[in-house]
Formats: C-alpha cells, sequence, structure tokens
C-alpha cells in the first residue's frame, strides 16, 4: 500500500512537471506574447508643441546678474577704501509685468532695493546707474541705462527704494527666447552723492565734472557684465 501510494504521487508530480514545461515552451516561442510586453513599454510619446495660447501667457523673467546687485560710492579720492564709503546701495528683488497689444510686448520691469549710508555719509542725493537689458538670444532687442536718484534724508537707517521702466516695447515673442536683464551698470558715468560733492574750482571743472549720460536708444549694446555670456 506504501508503494502504490508513493508511486501514484511520483506519476502525478512528473505529469506536473511535464506540462510546466509544455507551457514554458509555448510562452517562449510567442514572439507576440508576455515576453515581448517590456519592448512595447520603451517607446516615448513626443515633446509636447509650444501653443499659441502658452505663448500668450508667456512673460520672461528678470534675471539679476551677478556682479550687479550692489553699487558703492566714494568720496573723492576714496574709491576702494572702505573708510571713504558715503552710501552702499544694494538690489534685493527684481519683477516684471506683461502685456500685449497689436503685436507688440509691452513690458513694465520693476526693481526694489536700499541705499545704506556709510562711513561719510550725508544727507541728500544719490543717483544709481540702473540698466534695464531685453534680449532675444544673443540679439538686444532693448538697452536702456537710467540714472535713477534717490533722496536719502535718515543717516540711521537704510532708505528703501523701488524703480520701474515701464515703456518697454519690444515684438511680440514667437518662441520663449526672451531673457530680461536688470543691474547697476556703471558704464559711461558712475553715480555720485550730491550733498557729498565738493565744488571744485572753475579750472578743475572741465576734467572732474561729468555731464549725465544721455539717454540711450532701445537696441543698443549694454555693459551689463558683457551680456551675453
Amino acid at each position: 500500500m506504501v508503494f502504490r501510494s508513493f508511486n501514484g504521487r511520483f506519476l502525478a508530480g512528473v505529469a506536473l512537471v511535464g506540462f510546466m514545461f509544455a507551457v514554458a515552451g509555448c510562452q517562449s516561442s510567442d514572439s507576440s506574447g508576455v515576453l515581448n510586453l517590456t519592448s512595447q513599454k520603451q517607446d516615448t510619446p513626443p515633446a509636447p508643441k509650444v501653443t499659441a495660447s502658452s505663448l500668450q501667457a508667456y512673460c520672461p523673467k528678470v534675471t539679476l546678474r551677478d556682479g550687479t546687485a550692489y553699487f558703492d560710492t566714494y568720496a573723492r579720492g576714496g574709491q576702494g577704501d572702505q573708510t571713504k564709503i558715503v552710501y552702499q546701495a544694494s538690489i534685493s528683488d527684481v519683477t516684471r509685468d506683461c502685456s500685449r497689444a497689436n503685436g507688440s510686448l509691452t513690458l513694465n520691469v520693476a526693481v526694489a532695493g536700499k541705499v545704506v549710508p556709510g562711513p561719510l555719509a550725508k544727507p541728500g542725493t544719490v543717483t544709481m546707474p540702473i540698466r534695464i537689458v531685453v534680449l532675444n538670444g544673443t540679439d538686444v532687442l532693448y538697452s536702456k541705462l537710467h540714472q535713477y536718484p534717490v533722496q536719502v534724508s535718515d543717516l540711521s537707517a537704510a532708505t528703501q527704494f523701488v524703480f520701474n521702466d515701464a515703456s518697454i516695447v519690444v515684438p511680440d515673442p514667437t518662441a520663449r527666447t526672451y531673457q530680461i536683464f536688470a543691474g547697476y551698470d556703471e558704464g559711461p558715468a558712475k553715480a555720485v552723492a550730491n550733498a557729498d560733492k565738493p565744488k571744485p574750482r572753475r579750472k578743475k571743472m572741465q576734467v572732474v565734472k561729468k555731464k549725465p549720460a544721455p539717454a540711450e536708444p532701445a537696441g543698443s549694446q549694454t555693459s551689463i557684465s558683457d551680456i551675453p555670456r
């Protein structure tokens, strides 16, 4: 009895193993079956195209490039001497607003910051050179240097300021390739604290006194850290 029972279980096991091998053989010979599903999953869908509606909502961001967020003014002859600083100005935030009409994009770029009195500060006006640039790739669409005055009266605290250029008009973009840069640009003229400017002798006025930089037309080359990099 024991032998027959064991022999029956053995034959049933052999039959089960044979069935499993048969199924495995069928699966391996089926090139379009389960084993081929992994190759089908590797196909990636095409990248979505930029639509007209997304371009209508596109408003290029403003970048504050390294090295253009700070501006120091010094007493005459004290350039680079920390003890001769009159005012230290810095930009803390930049933003923009966009509107469209008649195939054009109008930008309103805002710059916020503060002016901190230095060791030689006196009440007066600090004039800061702030440049706004709009690029399309490497093409300069707009570049303007503003001589922005900030009145400083309290020498015990920083004076906050907000500057904005609301007259920037460029062609409506056909791709997301526009860039806006904002920052201090000492370029042709350096800011001078008017209250601290000594009255030069007439003989030296031709050498020391600088005329305000003329307004630059849109599209003129910028010098904010030699854009573009």
